[in-house]
């Protein structure tokens, strides 16, 4: 791809694609940039942000069922008093959490936080 100066045309070409919804990359294709470009500009435009491509769409109807089943919030257990070690991909149906009883004042289980948190070394074993 080739550097190019964003031209008053360019940039109106770049606001219809980004309305019409294609990706970053298609557009980059459309317009001989980049995607990081497009993306760059359409941010410096202020264009509406795009949804992550990585994360899939779900039904509504599984998204209300989980809420009803599951107090999650924002990931976080409301109680605060169980592990929020999350277990699976939260994409798909059998996501959770681990649930196991947290440590207090952490939010993770015994397991986990040895699992997420590095234990400093003593100064003596350190390198100099």
């Amino acid at each position: 791809m080739t550097a190019l100066s964003w031209t008053d045309e360019r940039i109106e070409e770049l606001k219809q694609l980004w309305g019409e919804g294609l990706s970053a990359q298609d557009i980059g294709k459309k317009l001989g940039v980049t995607k990081n470009a497009v993306i760059g500009k359409a941010h410096r435009l202020g264009l509406p942000p795009r949804p992550s491509p990585i994360r899939r769409a779900r039904p509504a109807t599984a998204t209300k069922a989980r809420r009803k089943t599951s107090p999650t919030s924002v990931g976080l257990r409301a109680t605060g008093h169980t592990c929020v070690w999350p277990i699976g991909d939260p994409a798909e149906d059998d996501f959770r959490f681990c649930d196991a009883p947290s440590m207090p004042h952490k939010p993770y289980c015994q397991k986990h936080y040895d699992l997420a948190y590095i234990q400093p070394r003593p100064r003596s074993a350190r390198a100099s």
